[in-house]
């Protein structure tokens, strides 16, 4: 009976690391990624929680920055440089930095692929 409960829990395992795999495709079309992560980027950016500390602590912040966004293989961010801004709070430009690290895209890339996206956003 342990045997079959045992086997049971690996294949129930089994399948959702199967499931988990599906949901995020490997990509590898520099538009398509490009596209892609703009899009996510700017739901980042328009979500409660980015507005709700931007206009807690930096709500005087306004202005245009433009970004070199580095992603890795996993769809990991994994640099941050500010190319150009109009902002000049060095305050707000590492809250946008730990922001951006910390967010995961919904897709991998292959094995030992970088991108650099370049983005531009206005406050």
């Amino acid at each position: 009976m342990k045997k079959i409960k045992y086997l049971l829990l690996l294949i129930l395992f089994s399948l959702m690391s199967l499931n988990a795999n599906a949901q995020r495709p490997i990509l590898t079309d520099e538009e398509q990624i490009t596209e892609i992560v703009t899009n996510e980027v700017n739901q980042l950016f328009q979500s409660k929680d980015f507005i709700k500390i931007k206009s807690k602590k930096f709500a005087d912040v306004k202005g245009t920055m433009t970004i070199d966004i580095g992603i890795v293989q996993n769809g990991k961010v994994s640099t941050f440089f500010k190319v150009d801004s109009d902002i000049n709070n060095a305050n707000f430009t590492n809250f946008m930095s730990d922001y951006i690290l910390d967010h995961k895209f919904q897709f991998k890339l292959q094995k030992q692929q970088r991108y650099k996206i370049r983005y531009t956003i206005t406050f």
